[in-house]
């Protein structure tokens, strides 16, 4: 892992704007909802520019990230030190008011309900306000730019990363799972069921028709953390398809980078340093 990221001032800064947009809740109700959305210093709006989607853990909103570590700063301090390349960041939330049922197994299914949303409504408000690579802000504007959009996500984050991984491939190039396994088996399935999780994770790969140097996946969790056996066991057993997940950890050539930070646990800030080393690989294919 690279020299950790340290808080502190910067000149240059971005800014923060909010995107408020509508999308349907479980009743079948239209509810408002809004997201954050990082400008970097010196954005162009006749520019385009990468983006990444960033979610929150449970029990978060779309505030999180923002309120709970130095993601700004890191933003800032990294394009200005050259680490970066100026890009847009969102962080909006998988909670949908009137949406879902409690417990842990209602929280899975909201980060299932949110891949609509995910689609239909939030990268529509944001990439039709904000100059994005994509040509339109429709399904065919979001497919043909795809390579040039990434979503990431800490703990419930990550298992909402995993569901974009195998339902949102067609709008989505590179993904960051953080902290979190993939639960379309079984919860906590990437230690529980670590063979049948990597073969359906394997199985959506192929079905989507995408080769593996047309996504690109980067999965972090530290060795203190309580989702660490869960990483770890779906991380082993996905190696286990190297035709699909081409390990690209110690600068390989691939589409499949991990990383476990020694001592690291389940809070923000640790998870904060994981987008300071993940974010500079993507959008390089």
């Amino acid at each position: 892992m690279k020299v950790k990221f340290a808080h502190g001032d910067v000149l240059n800064r971005g800014c923060i704007r909010q995107v408020s947009y509508q999308t349907v809740n479980g009743q079948g109700e239209r509810v408002g909802k809004y997201a954050n959305v990082y400008l970097p210093c010196g954005y162009d709006p006749e520019k385009p520019y990468n983006i990444f989607y960033l979610m929150h853990g449970g029990g978060g909103n779309a505030d999180a990230w923002l309120d709970s570590c130095p993601l700004k700063n890191m933003l800032d301090r990294s394009i200005a030190d050259g680490e970066l390349e100026p890009l847009i960041v969102v962080t909006p939330s998988y909670y949908t008011p009137g949406t879902g049922e409690p417990g842990m197994d209602g929280e899975y299914h909201k980060t299932l309900a949110f891949q609509k949303e995910l689609v239909e409504d939030l990268m529509p408000a944001v990439e039709s306000a904000y100059h994005t690579y994509a040509p339109s802000a429709d399904r065919e504007g979001l497919h043909a730019s795809r390579m040039h959009r990434g979503f990431g996500g800490f703990s419930m984050g990550a298992v909402t990363t995993w569901n974009a991984f195998i339902r949102n491939i067609d709008y989505i190039g590179y993904f960051m799972p953080l902290s979190g396994d993939c639960w379309a088996i079984e919860r906590l399935g990437g230690s529980s069921q670590s063979e049948k999780t990597a073969r359906y994770l394997h199985d959506a790969a192929v079905q989507s028709g995408y080769k593996p140097d047309e996504y690109f996946i980067y999965t972090l969790t530290g060795t203190g953390d309580i989702a660490f056996k869960q990483v770890y066991g779906q991380v082993g057993a996905m190696l286990q398809f190297p035709d699909t997940f081409v390990d690209a950890t110690g600068f390989n050539a691939g589409n499949f980078c991990y990383h476990f930070e020694e001592g690291a646990v389940h809070a923000y800030p640790d998870v904060c340093q994981y987008v300071y080393q993940a974010l500079p690989c993507f959008f390089k294919k």
